[in-house]
């Protein structure tokens, strides 16, 4: 699967109150494909298929499980927000009747909001496929909102099992870099400086998560995953919808930063009024203890 330019979708009124709804749609349909090509070369490296049983943390709405789940494999998801599981259960359980679908040929899919722990397999067969896809590296302290949940998941893995973290890459290979400083900057005046503002990837990001979790890195590899948009305003939906511009919001309103984001974007944007960013994301395979 290749990433597309995603169709027009209109700005909402930047006067008005974000609806969390609207922007979990937003991220459904404009942003979360932007990183299906990460997806797809883990589960080719790892050759996820009929055998794996899949563990996600942070699932969003739903695309990496439902990739998982054509390649045949049994997939859970987990996720704090409401609103994208909710997307990802239309996705995944079509059928209100049943706890699987079409789109599930690895068996029934599973979605649990809140803590991984909850997540504990509830035929008891362990998990051998534990996945961190949320990439780290890009806010001051990300690193730290993956280790709770982390250490929640991983007694749910069998010994050994492959654990994969995400994270960008070297901020000269991810054009994206240049506006999200925008957050950064913007969000600066009203907190302590670089706390979850944005900061350039470190080399060693995702092998200090490793350690720190008790994880043995045993390989890794880069994922060209570019951003593309079919137009300014979509661009700007899907970019807010990360969450990465949410100290900047509160820090302004949501109008001054969809403004800021938008002008920031201006030199990615093609003469046919498209927008596309190149950028690499990184993932690091590990064993399990």
């Amino acid at each position: 699967m290749t990433p597309t330019l995603v169709r027009h979708h209109r700005q909402a009124d930047g006067s008005a109150t974000v609806d969390p709804g609207a922007r979990a749609r937003d991220w459904a349909e404009i942003q979360e494909r932007m990183l299906a090509p990460l997806y797809e070369a883990v589960y080719g490296r790892l050759e996820v298929g009929a055998g794996t049983r899949m563990l996600s943390l942070g699932c969003g709405s739903g695309l990496a499980l439902l990739i998982a789940a054509a390649r045949g494999a049994h997939v859970t998801g987990v996720d704090t927000d409401g609103e994208r599981l909710a997307l990802a259960r239309e996705r995944l359980l079509p059928d209100a009747g049943r706890d699987g679908g079409p789109d599930t040929p690895g068996g029934p899919a599973r979605l649990v909001a809140g803590d991984p722990a909850a997540a504990a397999p509830a035929d008891g067969e362990p998990y051998n496929l534990l996945t961190a896809f949320t990439p780290i590296g890009c806010s001051a302290g990300d690193s730290e909102g993956v280790m709770p949940a982390l250490e929640s998941a991983l007694p749910l893995v069998t010994r050994g099992s492959s654990v994969v973290l995400a994270g960008w890459g070297p901020p000269e290979r991810c054009a994206t870099a240049a506006v999200l400083r925008v957050a950064t900057r913007l969000a600066d005046g009203a907190r302590a400086p670089r706390a979850g503002g944005w900061r350039p990837a470190c080399r060693d990001d995702l092998e200090d998560v490793a350690f720190r979790a008790g994880l043995h890195p045993n390989g890794s590899g880069r994922v060209a995953c570019p951003f593309g948009y079919a137009d300014l305003d979509s661009a700007v939906r899907g970019l807010l919808s990360t969450r990465l511009f949410d100290a900047a919001v509160r820090a302004t309103d949501h109008s001054q930063v969809e403004k800021e984001v938008a002008e920031a974007l201006h030199p990615h944007q093609r003469q046919d009024g498209t927008v596309w960013m190149p950028n690499v994301f990184r993932y690091l395979v590990c064993t399990s203890s």
